[in-house]
């Protein structure tokens, strides 16, 4: 996967913004103003994703590319290394699952704007 390709799928998902809380390298993706999805821009090596804690640790265990969320609480997030083997089909499917967790947490009204 390739940075524009994880921009281009991130942004096409419903409600989500592009920003830069931690500075110029970090790149955030939100929905209704939670976080989904981060990486860095410069060098696109890893996307910390938000998961299912269960979730979490059966994709520690399965991919060597997974490892807890660095910088993040390691309970409900993962590091994925992008380019560690891992099919991007994949990627994409932890992507949207991580953009379902967080609208699921969202109040009814704004999961509603969402059509959700």
């Amino acid at each position: 996967m390739t940075l524009s390709q994880f921009q281009e799928y991130c942004l096409s998902l419903p409600g989500v913004t592009e920003e830069f809380p931690f500075g110029e390298e970090t790149l955030v993706y939100k929905v209704c103003g939670k976080m989904f999805a981060l990486s860095g821009i410069e060098d696109f090596e890893t996307i910390n994703l938000k998961c299912d804690p269960e979730t979490a640790i059966e994709l520690r265990e399965r991919y060597e590319g997974v490892e807890p969320g660095y910088h993040m609480n390691k309970k409900h997030w993962n590091t994925v290394y992008v380019h560690s083997g891992i099919p991007n089909k994949l990627l994409l499917e932890w992507i949207k699952a991580s953009y379902d967790l967080v609208v699921a947490g969202l109040p009814k009204k704004e999961r509603e704007k969402l059509g959700k």
